[in-house]
Order: C-alpha cells, then sequence, then structure tokens
C-alpha cells in the first residue's frame, strides 16, 4: 500500500518518540510511540527505495551480525537492512574468534564495537539464555562507551532470542495492516496463532510468543491454540493478557485448533516445542549431555505424531471468516507432501498463501533498518527528509 512520504515524515517528525542511543530487544518494553515510529521509519524506507532513492545514512561503519542459531530469512534481511543504510556487515562467528579460547562477553563484545554501529544477535534456542546474553551485551557495549573505549555506543538489535522475535512479529503487523488498510482497521479483528504439526522438535517459542504480544496492543482478538502440555512462557502469557485489557481487544487460550480457527480474520499456524522440554532441553545441553539429548528428542517426535490432525487444511480453513482468512507463516513452513510426509500446513493452502507469505518476509529488511536508524539516529525524519530530498538515485 503506498504511503503518502511527506505525510509519513511530518508524522514521525511530530511524534517525537525517542529511541535514540537505546536498543531494539523486546516489543512490550517499548512504548506505542516508539512502536509506532519504527513502522513509519520502515515504511518509509520501503517506499522510499521503491522509488530509486538511496538511503545511505551512514558513510562508514560496520554492523556485526551473531547468530548463534541457524538462518535464513533473517540473516540475509539483516545483511541487506545494514547495506542498504550504506553499512558493512561482518559475521561473528564464534568458532573463528578468541571466544573459543574462553574470551567473555565483555570483552568480545567491545573488541567488535570499535568502529560499529548495529550488532544484530539471534540466540532463541535456550530458556533463560538469549535474552539474558543480549542484555550482557548492551551492559558491556555500556561500559566501553562511558570508560572512552569506544567513540560511539552500537545499538542492540533482538533477530530473535527466547522470549521474542521483534524484527518477525513487526514484519507481521507492517503485512496485516496493509492488507487491511491501516492500523485503524485492526480492531476486532480475530487471529489464531496455533500450534501446528511438524515432524521436528525444538522449534522456538518466540515466534508465537512476539505475536500474542505485539497483536494484543492494537485492539485484536487473539486466540492462542496448542495441545495441552505445549505452553508458551508464562510471562508472556501475561504480557498479551494486560495488552488486550489496555487495547479493548481480547486474548485467549484453547485447546483447539478449530476452536481458534473458527471466524478468524488471519490464521498463523506453526510449531513449537512445549516450554516444559525447552527447559528440559537447555538443562541437557548445558550438561553437554548428548544421550540425554537424543533421549528426549525421541519423546518429543513420539508425542508429537498424537497431534499430527492440527494441520492447517483446507477443512480448518472453510471454518474461518468466509473461508477466506489470511494465512501466515514466519516461513519455512512444514508443508505436507512437499517439504514433509506430513506438516504444518496442506500443500493446497500454502500454494494460494505462497506469495503472501513472501510478501509477509519481505518487510523484515525495512523493519530492522528502521529499528538501526531509530536507535542510531537523534531526528530520524530529518535524515531520511535529507536524503528524500537531495536528488540522488540509488540506481543510475
Amino acid at each position: 500500500m503506498p504511503i503518502n512520504i511527506e505525510k509519513s515524515l511530518a508524522e514521525l517528525e511530530k511524534l517525537g518518540a525517542d529511541l535514540y542511543g537505546k536498543d531494539f530487544l523486546l516489543t512490550w518494553e517499548k512504548s506505542d510511540k516508539e512502536l509506532k515510529s519504527v513502522f513509519i521509519i520502515a515504511e518509509l524506507l520501503k517506499e522510499l527505495h521503491a522509488k530509486n532513492v538511496p538511503l545511505d545514512m551512514f558513510k562508514t561503519g560496520l554492523a556485526v551480525s551473531n547468530f548463534r542459531d541457524n538462518s535464513t530469512r533473517t540473516r540475509f534481511s539483516f545483511a541487506s537492512a545494514c547495506n542498504l543504510l550504506g553499512l558493512a556487515v561482518q559475521d561473528l562467528d564464534e568458532g573463528k574468534s578468541q571466544i573459543a579460547h574462553g574470551e567473555t562477553v565483555r570483552e568480545t563484545a567491545n573488541m567488535i564495537s570499535f568502529l560499529t554501529e548495529a550488532v544484530g544477535i539471534r540466540d532463541d534456542m535456550f530458556i533463560g539464555k538469549g535474552h539474558t546474553y543480549m542484555q550482557e551485551v548492551a551492559e558491556a557495549l555500556d561500559d566501553g562507551y562511558k570508560n572512552g573505549v569506544l567513540n560511539q555506543r552500537p545499538a542492540v538489535v533482538n533477530l530473535q532470542c527466547d522470549l521474542d522475535h521483534p524484527t518477525q512479529s513487526m514484519s507481521d503487523m507492517l503485512f496485516i495492516k496493509n492488507h487491511f488498510g491501516g492500523f485503524d482497521k485492526l480492531k476486532g479483528k480475530k487471529i489464531a496463532m496455533t500450534w501446528a504439526y511438524s515432524p521436528s522438535y525444538g522449534k522456538p517459542l518466540s515466534v508465537p510468543q512476539g505475536v500474542i504480544c505485539l497483536m494484543t496492543r492494537y485492539g485484536m482478538n487473539v486466540e492462542l491454540a496448542h495441545p495441552e502440555g505445549y505452553d508458551l512462557l508464562p510471562e508472556t502469557i501475561k504480557v498479551a493478557g494486560n495488552n488486550a485489557k489496555k487495547s479493548g481487544g481480547s486474548f485467549k487460550v484453547s485447546n483447539s485448533m478449530e476452536s481458534a480457527f473458527k471466524d478468524a480474520d488471519i490464521v498463523y499456524p506453526k510449531s513449537w516445542a512445549p516450554f516444559k522440554v525447552m527447559e528440559r532441553r537447555t538443562a541437557l545441553y548445558e550438561k553437554n549431555d548428548q544421550p540425554g539429548l537424543k533421549d528426549l528428542e525421541k519423546e518429543c517426535l513420539v508425542n508429537n505424531a498424537k497431534f499430527k490432525s492440527w494441520e492447517c487444511d483446507e477443512a480448518k480453513m472453510r471454518l474461518t471468516k468466509g473461508g477466506k482468512a489470511v494465512y501466515m507463516h514466519c516461513l519455512p513452513a512444514d508443508i505436507t507432501d512437499v517439504s514433509c510426509k506430513a506438516g504444518e500446513v496442506s500443500a493446497s493452502v500454502f500454494e494460494k498463501a505462497r506469495i503472501g507469505t513472501y510478501k509477509e518476509a519481505g518487510y523484515k529488511p525495512f523493519i530492522i533498518a528502521a529499528m538501526i536508524a531509530a536507535c542510531t539516529k537523534k531526528n530520524p525524519a530529518k535524515v531520511i527528509q535529507s536524503l528524500y530530498k537531495s536528488g540522488r538515485k540509488r540506481v543510475l
């Protein structure tokens, strides 16, 4: 959905959100004004990029990516976001660094940040670890900047942790905002955030947690559905409930995929591992108990197999509002008879929604770039306006 650039710049300026010098770790730590500023910046960057306007607001500088788990979309989105802003990207390979020789987080954070403007971190696999690690990096950067080690304090961006996946949930939000025609059109819309069967185990909880904690802020009716025992972290359930009360929306937890799909405007069927399983998994990893991990995997796959009916198929889609709910997924989806024998979504449902899911993912580079811009520029509106008015072309 095209935007009015001048109007959006004026709105951003008037908003006066102040994220400068801060990090972007959890959406529920940010005010409505701060989230809105990131959304506006992201849409401005997307629109200006489409109009061939260069957005290199940094003339030099490094962006460091630290992926402690595998990634395709977020890894490339971070790299392209940083490149868009004029930053060079360097991947921190912990196996090739002195971390393998016992270098502390405090030391590493400073050593990689002498000319660095942003540090993106993905650490999503271990309960109680990922967000804590990001906080430790942030505290080390505060210390380095305060004591004159660093000329600038890089912004830390959460590229997924054990609690939240803010770049994903905010990309999801921009996608549905534009699908329905504005944030004001989302109030009262029902979104079904449901568990779905997968032939694998150990998938992070941060996507469903991020979705329920963000969508409840916009007056939406959010139903979280999963088989008994597949709970999310209790603190995120509490955040979602509180957000729904404040926004005038609703938040419900059920053990029925059909209940969640009934009259839903949006469905988001996605597998995740139970909270208690992830706790056990984290403890086993800390002990390097490989036999224990294999036993846990076998146990979990057997349990998952009890719920193969939790698939987003044509019959369940017919339960949605008008049978035409928007299908969403963070990708890659486990597609029945395509990527696996039985999975999260039927091939026919996914194929109908495939281009939509690609567009959903396409907001992520701009969300990441917006987070970096908001956290490193004192007045992002003026910076973006200067680039817009420069008359330069991105591609000649």
